[in-house]
């Protein structure tokens, strides 16, 4: 991950980032942009950011303080549309996890939808279910109950 002045990467996160001047940022081809304001938060800068650029790029919070700015019609749910293509699969055959909002229509594509326990409350709204949270091994926790051949059992629904 490039990261131009003023960045503050998420404390938590494990992506290596390289901090670089703004020329550097623009040398090579851009897939996405993480998104940062010195007073906005996620919610305002997102609005912010779809009201001026939503016509030419897909606009998504992304986390605490920060958005996602994509090419316009990619999301997290075409990416797993496609790789599940690849792999022969329709969404019905498909589970996703997530926690942020950045992960709501990867969610809503696939065919079960879990939030983790820690998920952002638009997250939780829109899943199937809501497993424990990441430090509690909540992907495990489904995952082990999965039957392979018959689907998701004994799930919860989603708070």
């Amino acid at each position: 991950m490039l990261a131009g002045p003023g960045y503050r990467p998420d404390p938590i996160g494990d992506l290596p980032v390289v901090h670089s001047d703004a020329g550097r940022l623009w040398a090579m081809p851009v897939r996405k942009f993480y998104v940062q304001h010195p007073e906005l938060d996620e919610d305002r800068l997102h609005q912010v950011a779809d009201q001026l650029a939503g016509h030419l790029v897909t606009t998504v919070k992304a986390g605490p303080g920060e958005i996602e700015i994509l090419p316009l019609g990619l999301s997290k749910a075409t990416g797993l549309a496609h790789a599940a293509g690849l792999l022969g699969l329709s969404a019905a055959g498909t589970i996703a996890f997530g926690d942020m909002p950045n992960d709501a229509s990867m969610l809503s594509w696939a065919g079960y939808a879990v939030a983790m326990g820690n998920a952002h409350p638009e997250l939780k709204a829109v899943a199937d279910e809501v497993a424990p949270g990441n430090d509690d091994e909540g992907v495990a926790v489904v995952l082990e109950r999965i039957d392979w051949l018959g689907g998701v059992s004994g799930s919860g629904a989603a708070a």
